[in-house]
């Protein structure tokens, strides 16, 4: 296999454009000041767990590479308040963002160097040329591997320079809450906070001030017992009487980034591992003995239908978590990212990150739809409000006319109707199941993620203001927002109607192949929203090569694209090989026109030669 650095034409890194920095004292960051370093860029948005997961897969590069390598996050945003300067400063404080990044508001640096889909990775090499390029999750040790061989070959030639790079850190800030993701409220009035950047679970009076206890060493960690330690915890679910007194434990937590669901006695505070491995979901069983299942970044949990669902918002889909059988198994979702509504095993969700039980119907936030929706008893899905992947806004009245932007968190309302935490409006909303009426409650909320009812009063957690408020009781100053609507800043890609061939790149890394042992490694599913817009095409496959056939008369739609691909250790001298998953989902936004491109590429990983 032809190593991912060996190219026939070398490709000068473009320099790099933007607002400004961070984490750089103040300083810019201009290519030619990183010269014979081995410069890493990688392009993220902070609304996307997929671009999170990547943060937390390039710390231990960042780590053994510390001298030779420079990591720069180049965030390009989805949504508008993504491109909020402050908003910005703290999502780099808030996911501890540990190098440099540029802040690319306009897509500058995206569409200079031609990039397609969050997140994507860009390696330069010492003399300022581009050598790698990686989309999605899972390139860590593909990426050392190249690393390694351009240390030897840039040390041979004397064009590698070790030393610091341009990165400072800047003083963090404390506080009693920081970054808090949800709230609940106990059996004895208390409320139950996940904390989520001071990664603990904190427990207040019902003033939500003042700290009755703080559970967690206050440090990243997965360890159990009356010391415990989590990694960004998020959603918090307490359980009926009778099934607590059975399990031991009455509140269940969402872990996030471990990958875990937590159980926790709050009598004793002793917390247990009761789902996942710490390993995160990638491919393989969704179905059984819970501490034998990987997961995905479990965001928030709900206790509904006699079972704890999980918003697995790392693969867009939700599983359930049975405390007493102690087994997990898929709920509903097929893992593409998208709005689609039907049977729950058929539909598509996009980072599912809120749930709200309420009789007959679970509700939930879709982040990356900008939608609320619900599953009924038949395990049928329903959208109240959103549009797809690249509508958003701020816009009230009839629920199929609404806009969010980004909610993280919905709960119902005493007369049933469903408070949305609107997280990029910095709003509260509400939806009327009855009439199908949207309205604003609140705004000027600094990322509401969550809520809870305390005395008739909405609790809301204030994720970026750091503490929780209580900015309305419900019914109070409603009112009715006609903002604008908006679409994602991201350029459509130009495809002519007809025959288009898609092609999704992989080469595995210097000193791996393809795992063909037991069938294909590569595996291809494309779907579309509209569906109508793929006449031919849509599907499942072995192959990274598909003939599409575009109808003609669909103006513009989503191309919905996932790929992976499965390499392994190249050395027959190894008897068992180290083999690793290589994994994204596109969501392509395409608009149809003649003289459009016929063919489209997408990079998984290695250089398009």
């Amino acid at each position: 296999m032809t190593s991912s650095i060996k190219r026939k034409a070398r490709v000068r890194a473009p320099e790099l454009a933007g607002r400004g920095w961070l984490n750089t004292g103040g300083k810019d960051v201009h290519l030619k000041d990183l010269r014979g370093k081995i410069v890493l860029l990688d392009f993220w948005t902070f609304c996307c767990i997929n671009c999170l997961h990547v943060l937390d897969e390039l710390r231990p590069l960042e780590e053994e590479f510390a001298d030779v390598l420079v990591t720069a996050g180049v965030h390009s945003p989805k949504f508008v308040h993504e491109a909020d300067p402050d908003a910005l400063a703290a999502a780099v404080e808030r996911y501890e963002v540990h190098h440099p990044v540029l802040d690319d508001p306009e897509l500058t640096t995206w569409q200079n160097y031609a990039v397609k889909a969050w997140p994507t990775l860009v390696l330069i090499d010492p003399e300022g040329y581009v050598v790698h390029h990686a989309a999605g999750e899972g390139h860590a040790e593909a990426l050392s591997r190249v690393i390694r061989e351009l240390v030897k070959e840039h040390e041979a030639k004397g064009t590698l320079h070790r030393g610091d790079g341009p990165y400072e850190p800047p003083e963090r800030q404390r506080t009693e809450l920081r970054f808090p993701s949800k709230v609940v409220v106990t059996p004895q009035g208390t409320l139950l906070v996940a904390d989520a950047a001071n990664h603990s679970i904190a427990e207040l009076e019902a003033d939500g001030e003042t700290l009755v206890r703080r559970i967690g060493t206050g440090h990243r960690g997965r360890s159990d017992g009356d010391s415990p330690s989590f990694s960004e915890p998020s959603g918090i679910a307490l359980l009926p009487t009778e099934i607590a007194e059975r399990t031991g434990y009455q509140a269940v937590v969402a872990d996030t980034v471990n990958h875990l669901l937590r159980g926790l006695n709050l009598d004793t505070g002793v917390v247990t591992t009761i789902a996942g491995t710490g390993e995160q979901w990638r491919d393989g069983p969704t179905d059984g003995p819970a501490t034998e299942i990987d997961l995905s970044s479990p965001w928030d949990v709900a206790w509904w239908d006699g079972k704890v669902i999980i918003a697995m918002a790392g693969n867009h889909t939700l599983s359930a978590f049975d405390p007493i059988a102690g087994t997990v198994s898929r709920y509903a979702g097929t893992t593409v990212e998208g709005l689609h509504d039907g049977p729950a095993e058929q539909a598509f969700f996009a980072q599912t990150s809120g749930l709200a039980a309420a009789g007959d119907r679970l509700w939930l936030v879709d982040s990356e739809t900008s939608a609320l929706r619900w599953i009924d008893t038949e395990h049928v899905v329903h959208t109240a409000i959103g549009k797809g992947l690249f509508d958003f806004g701020h816009r009230d009245g009839d629920g199929d006319q609404a806009l969010l932007q980004h909610p993280l968190g919905v709960t119902v309302l005493g007369d049933g109707s469903v408070a949305i935490a609107d997280t990029y409006n910095g709003a509260i909303r509400r939806y009327d199941p009855e009439t199908g009426q949207v309205s604003t409650l609140a705004d000027g909320i600094k990322e509401p993620s969550g809520a809870a009812i305390v005395d008739g009063e909405l609790v809301v957690v204030a994720s970026a203001a750091h503490r929780l408020e209580r900015p309305i009781s419900p019914g109070d100053n409603e009112q009715l927002v006609a903002g604008k609507a908006h679409q994602v800043k991201r350029p459509p890609t130009v495809l002519a109607p007809g025959e288009v061939e898609l092609t999704v790149v992989f080469q595995p890394p210097p000193g791996q192949k393809l795992d063909e042992r037991y069938g294909p490694s590569t595996r291809l599913e494309i779907t579309s929203s509209p569906p109508e817009l793929l006449v031919e095409g849509a599907g499942t496959s072995t192959t990274l090569t598909r003939r599409l056939v575009v109808a003609d008369g669909v103006d513009m739609g989503v191309l919905h694209v996932v790929a992976q691909a499965a390499s392994c250790d190249d050395d027959p001298a190894i008897e068992h090989p180290a083999c690793r998953l290589t994994r994204q989902d596109w969501g392509v936004p395409i608009r149809m026109q003649d003289g459009g491109l016929r063919r489209l590429p997408l990079m998984l990983g290695g250089m398009d030669d």
